[in-house]
């Protein structure tokens, strides 16, 4: 029992800093989201990520305190990290839409309900944000048709805001340019 005892308080010890961690973390999140009017939805999911680091981090913990060799673990963890990083370079696209999700949480000009035109070098997509989730933002556009467009493209591309204001403005002028123009 006394061998045990040492192994039983780091345990504890881990648990409990990785609790007040994850606490802190969330109330800090929380701080900001209500600071910026941020929608509960995207601030879950932020949490969500930091609760997937967190259980991790305890694990990892554990796996040391636990008699397991640093050079086992680590040969381990690098095995696990290089099918993971093979996995994502394969399909890079979702590494950079949920790292681009969380740049989005923070530092995201726009919200839900704003009307926004993406400017692309094709296509202007433009409509009212209706969600904005880890991997994509949904927006609704003016012949009521659904567009999701991925985050990592909204950081890349430049994107106008038209103001509650100026949208009924807007509005009638794209509907004036459609009628002016010839049909061929």
């Amino acid at each position: 029992m006394k061998e045990f005892l040492p192994e039983l308080l780091q345990t504890a010890v881990i648990i409990v800093f990785h609790i007040v961690l994850r606490w802190i973390l969330v109330g800090v999140v929380k701080r900001f989201s209500r600071r910026s009017n941020r929608l509960e939805h995207r601030t879950g999911l932020v949490i969500k990520y930091i609760d997937f680091g967190i259980i991790f981090l305890i694990i990892f913990g554990l796996i040391l305190v636990w008699g397991v060799q640093f050079e086992d673990v680590g040969f381990v963890m690098s095995s696990v990290f290089a099918v993971i990083g093979i996995a994502f370079f394969a399909q890079w696209s979702i590494l950079s839409n949920v790292t681009s999700g969380i740049i989005m949480f923070f530092t995201f000009p726009y919200k839900i309900g704003d009307f926004i035109i993406i400017h692309d070098k094709e296509y202007d997509f433009e409509g009212t944000i209706e969600d904005i989730k880890g991997f994509h933002v949904v927006m609704r556009t003016t012949k009521d048709e659904i567009i999701t467009y991925p985050n990592s493209l909204m950081l890349q591309k430049g994107v106008t805001v038209v103001k509650p204001d100026d949208l009924d403005e807007f509005l009638n002028e794209d509907d004036k340019n459609v009628k002016e123009q010839p049909i061929d």
